[in-house]
């Protein structure tokens, strides 16, 4: 079954488009407890642990999960990362595995593989900076879901994502200087360009409900942004990060929706994991019950913005 159809069904029957980022965190300010920590001498089963009691609160009210490998690759914690994956389609939740990898060819193919094969993920990340050929090994798995960096949620991504570029035959101009382009060269942000490549790389892909398996990946901290692609990517699913710890509200993801409230998914990690270091209303202990509390307001205030 294709990815996009397992999400959409379950967007709809559990009334959600929220997706939980598990990232563990061992040393900081918002991290797992320490009662957990203290209980478990090695961080695979500190951290599975963690995500066990996450998941078991989440599976009811939400679609999809996001574990971010880079914390996972940091405690040496590949296992848990697999046994979180496991344990969540056990609970009838989809696993969008952040990973953004990418490359040429071969090397594209075997991350593909590690993705979908070792890890057992529905859908990823990657970043598409080497073009088509380091999409295509994703788009092989035709019943995954592959979601590409456009516009991230982080301040800096203006430095590259803001610029503008232009397509040009460089072999028809013998000096590159501005003032020698044709006059009918357009510019466009690069985050605008990448988006009308997604659209392109996507036009023969098969469809549910009007939207296929690559989607893109837009900063909720740029909502001008975020309506400007929608309107260029009609058939991709945007996952949205940014929400609750970066400052984004619920007005900000809007603009990803469709009439019908599909077209995105939302996602929060720190602000729905770590809820019980924010507002200290419950113990370290009940941090699973003040996850799901967190959950349930967002749900709340996105259902009604979006009107899922």
């Amino acid at each position: 079954m294709l990815f996009i159809k397992k999400l959409i069904e379950s967007i709809k029957d559990k009334n959600s488009v929220i997706c939980m980022g598990l990232d563990p965190r061992l040393e900081s300010e918002a991290y797992i407890p320490k009662f957990l920590i203290d209980q478990y001498d090695n961080p695979n089963d500190v951290i599975f642990e963690f995500n066990k009691r996450l998941i078991d609160i989440a599976g009811e009210l939400i679609p999809i999960i996001k574990p971010n490998i880079a914390f996972y690759e940091k405690y040496e914690a590949l296992n848990a990362l697999k046994n979180t994956i496991k344990y969540a389609h056990k609970k009838d939740l989809l696993v969008l595995l952040d990973s953004k990898r990418n490359d040429i060819g071969s090397t594209s193919e075997a991350y593909a593989y590690s993705n979908f094969e070792v890890y057992g993920a529905d859908a990823c990340t990657i970043n598409a900076y080497f073009g088509i050929d380091g999409v295509k090994p994703f788009l092989k798995f035709k019943d995954r879901g592959t979601f590409i960096l456009v516009k991230t949620s982080n301040p800096s991504s203006k430095e590259f994502q803001d610029l503008f570029s232009a397509r040009l035959d460089i072999n028809e101009i013998s000096d590159l200087r501005l003032e020698n382009f044709p006059k009918s060269t357009k510019f466009k942000r690069n985050y605008i360009n990448i988006t009308e490549l997604v659209e392109k790389w996507g036009e023969n892909l098969s469809q549910f409900h009007n939207y296929h398996n690559l989607g893109v990946v837009v900063g909720a901290t740029y909502p001008k942004e975020l309506k400007m692609i929608r309107k260029i990517v009609k058939k991709s699913f945007i996952l949205i990060p940014g929400f609750g710890a970066q400052g984004a509200t619920a007005k900000d993801v809007k603009y990803g929706f469709d009439k019908n409230g599909l077209g995105s998914i939302v996602n929060s990690s720190r602000g729905i994991i770590y809820a019980y270091a924010h507002k200290k209303e419950y113990p370290p202990e009940k941090f699973d019950k003040a996850a799901k509390k967190k959950i349930q307001q967002m749900n709340l205030l996105i259902n009604k913005e979006v009107n899922l």
